[in-house]
């Protein structure tokens, strides 16, 4: 109950953290219901239905109220669907990054010596290259699809992990209560899960918190570059890829076919403001130097 009663304490302390957490909520709701909102067509429910193959995208209607996108996919369908994509992705990732930083950045931070010297410059050369590039390396090498784009998203964001767990398990590893237990005989996997983790993980949950929406966002950059899910899949960056030869319309109305475009991107922006505004309100809670504010 005091522990309850102090995040609601925090939250208030920043208001916009509510609204992170009504947005998250919000989305949250919309993947539950996906299936009542936009009921499935096919055997597969992330295929979008398509209603002809005009390259002419079609206005909402009654019977498709955001309209159809270039090559006839109903927009309502591909968005909702989408936000179950987004969730995918980003937990799966972010879920796949913290096991492999976390392991990694404890080991090389705990044992240190070559331990530490080889973790450390592995991960150097995955930090040389620029992410984004790197995603799409792996990903061509992989092959297109949305499995491959999350295992190169996961490639290029452990070492990120690693090295923030790093260095906050060798300001607290000689610490007087490791020292107690190393004195009392505790086994180093008991030391790290049950001593230094818990006292060194609260920045790394806030980085995720915040990593989930920039995942989310890469993602959505490598199925706009061809390189993401397949064609017809419910995904937010392929949807934006359909508009991407009407983002201006006739000269006579350049904002013909706005909603192919502005409908998905909407979608990836509240998305990630969400899960950004989160991952602010539990850096609040969980900094230590913030909560004696």
């Amino acid at each position: 109950m005091i522990v309850f009663r102090y995040l609601l304490y925090k939250l208030r302390q920043n208001p916009l953290s509510i609204v992170g957490i009504t947005l998250v909520f919000i989305f949250i709701v919309l993947a539950i219901l996906a299936p009542v909102l936009a009921p499935p067509q096919k055997a597969d429910p992330f295929q979008i239905p398509r209603y002809g193959y005009s390259p002419t995208p079609q206005d909402p209607s009654s019977a498709h109220i955001f309209g159809l996108t270039e090559g006839q996919f109903d927009i309502f369908y591909g968005v909702i669907w989408g936000v179950r994509s987004a969730f995918k992705v980003g937990l799966i990732v972010i879920f796949s990054v913290l096991a492999l930083g976390i392991t990694l950045g404890s080991l090389a931070g705990y044992f240190g010596g070559k331990i530490d010297e080889i973790i450390m410059r592995i991960a150097d050369i995955f930090l040389a290259f620029p992410s984004l590039i790197l995603a799409m390396t792996v990903t061509v090498a992989l092959g297109p699809g949305l499995n491959s784009v999350m295992l190169a998203l996961i490639v290029v964001s452990w070492p990120v992990y690693a090295r923030l767990i790093r260095g906050d398990i060798l300001s607290i590893r000689k610490e007087d209560y490791i020292e107690a237990a190393r004195g009392m005989g505790a086994s180093n996997f008991r030391i790290i899960t049950r001593h230094v983790l818990p006292n060194s993980i609260y920045s790394t949950i806030v980085m995720a918190s915040l990593d989930i929406g920039a995942i989310v966002l890469a993602a959505a950059s490598l199925s706009f570059l061809g390189l993401g899910a397949p064609e017809g899949y419910a995904d937010w960056g392929q949807m934006i890829q359909y508009a991407r030869n009407w983002l201006v319309g006739p000269a006579g109305d350049p904002l013909a076919y706005w909603y192919t475009a502005v409908i998905p991107g909407l979608f990836i922006l509240f998305f990630v403001l969400g899960w950004n505004l989160l991952g602010d309100a539990f850096r609040d809670i969980l900094d230590p130097r913030l909560s004696k504010r």
